[in-house]
């Protein structure tokens, strides 16, 4: 790949250093799509799949709600107990607050790095279903579009195709801007009857205009899930007031390690039989009696749903609960005195650190879950982002010559501004994946395809006058 083929120098003449400019720009877009392509129609298939997964686990869910209830409820303490007796070994994580009084009640166990959903009768403590939140539909979906199940590896992979994206579409809009007197024709909305290249091209470059915010939008808002990008933003947050414990993961290990992390605590002292039997110990000691008044102090405060409640996981620690609703903005935290059930803290959405808030804004708006119509406008992205796909496809087979690539070839001792190095420059430091890569692509053109004359001749890095 060429990111630089004419020589940074700003003297010479003014007309061949724009073209100059203006076909390397091409050339970083041709390439930033060729490598995005495939990656942006996954990411806006499992995308659109996502943003429906209130809809979706809500119709999965079905069977599990409106169920025939008789007799008196059975108590918090036993729906935990019946939960735990069926995934033995398991340490209780969450009890998710029902809904309605004729819901299974979902009890989330773990065990290890696993965590199982456990569906329990509220009247009779009937196990209904159990399920590996691995397994679960919505779950695997998360997966494909964030790990493509590949772990913290797919999760680079991801982030390296999204920073590229921003590439293609911040390229874009710089190859879209009119170098002539505006005309809105071809420029704000395609010339449909003109048939042929005209046809393709201005359905690509309009199309990318209109959605352009809406995708660097949903890319800058997916990064803080990604491995890489995330660990780079957890360390700038450190410099900030944000004390608080993220809720959003980085990636599959800082997942599982969050899970493993609400299992009980090893007890500390006592021996070497506190020290083998630590996690025994501490869930011998551990009460789930006070399951029910922390569902009644939480029940009347009416938190956005799911609410979770959560045991704690050291020796005289407090129990917690939590919205976990889609839209961020709703969710907020307490810390509950287990002998009373009383809330002893509680922490709303603006009360968080503002990097949390930003970040939690974004995640609601990528999910679908901010606004009424964030659906539909994240379904309309997705179908835009197809449709550039597709428009690009079809121009780059009208225009591509036997035997090569198709690259847009470099003009013969062109001449770039050095300005432009100040975005390319911020652009690696944004996002380190980026300019990690653009480093070693710049190295292997001009170290080894350049000098391999079938490779150099497939790619374009050939001049042309």
């Amino acid at each position: 790949m060429q990111l630089v083929n004419e020589t940074l120098n700003p003297v010479g003449d003014p007309a061949r250093t724009a073209r100059a400019g203006y076909r390397t720009i091409w050339r970083w877009h041709f390439y930033a799509g060729l490598f995005c392509l495939p990656f942006v129609t996954w990411l806006s298939i499992t995308g659109s799949i996502y943003v429906f997964k209130p809809q979706i686990e809500a119709w999965l869910d079905r069977p599990y709600n409106h169920l025939p209830v008789t007799g008196p409820r059975a108590t918090g303490e036993a729906h935990v107990k019946a939960a735990l007796a069926a995934v033995p070994g398991a340490y209780l994580h969450d009890y998710e607050l029902p809904e309605a009084d004729d819901s299974a009640v979902r009890v989330i166990v773990g065990k290890g790095t696993e965590e199982f959903r456990v569906y329990v009768h509220p009247a009779t403590l009937q196990i209904l279903n159990i399920a590996n939140e691995d397994q679960r539909f919505m779950k695997r979906v998360f997966r494909l579009h964030g790990e493509l199940m590949a772990g913290d590896r797919g999760s680079m992979l991801v982030e390296l195709a999204a920073s590229w994206t921003i590439v293609m579409i911040l390229t874009g809009l710089y190859l879209w801007w009119p170098r002539q007197p505006f005309q809105s024709t071809g420029t704000v909305y395609p010339r449909l009857r003109q048939g042929g290249r005209i046809f393709w091209r201005d359905l690509h470059s309009v199309t990318g205009l209109w959605i352009s915010f809406f995708v660097l939008f949903l890319l800058v808002s997916g990064l803080p899930w990604a491995k890489n990008w995330g660990s780079y933003l957890k360390k700038v947050r450190k410099f900030s007031t944000a004390d608080a414990k993220i809720d959003w993961p980085t990636g599959r290990a800082s997942e599982l390690a969050e899970r493993a992390a609400k299992n009980p605590a090893p007890a500390t002292g006592g021996g070497e039989h506190s020290v083998h039997g630590g996690h025994r110990a501490v869930v011998a000691s551990l009460s789930y009696e006070p399951v029910d008044r922390i569902v009644a102090t939480v029940g009347a405060l009416h938190l956005a749903p799911p609410v979770l409640i959560a045991p704690p996981t050291k020796q005289g620690g407090n129990w917690t609960a939590r919205s976990d609703a889609g839209n961020r903005t709703l969710r907020a935290t307490l810390e509950l005195d287990a002998a009373t059930g009383a809330a002893l803290k509680r922490q709303n959405f603006e009360q968080r650190p503002w990097i949390d808030r930003a970040v939690g804004i974004g995640v609601a708006a990528h999910e679908g879950q901010l606004f009424p119509l964030n659906q539909l406008v994240n379904i309309l992205t997705a179908l835009g982002l197809n449709l550039l796909n597709i428009s690009a496809v079809a121009m780059w087979w009208k225009r591509r010559p036997r035997g090569v690539l198709g690259a847009p070839a470099a003009l013969r001792q062109g001449t770039i501004s050095n300005w432009w190095l100040l975005p390319v420059i911020l652009l690696g430091v944004l996002l380190p994946l980026l300019g990690v890569t653009m480093v070693l692509l710049f190295l292997a053109e001009r170290l080894l395809l350049r000098h391999i004359p079938a490779a150099s001749r497939w790619l374009g890095l050939g001049t042309s006058a």
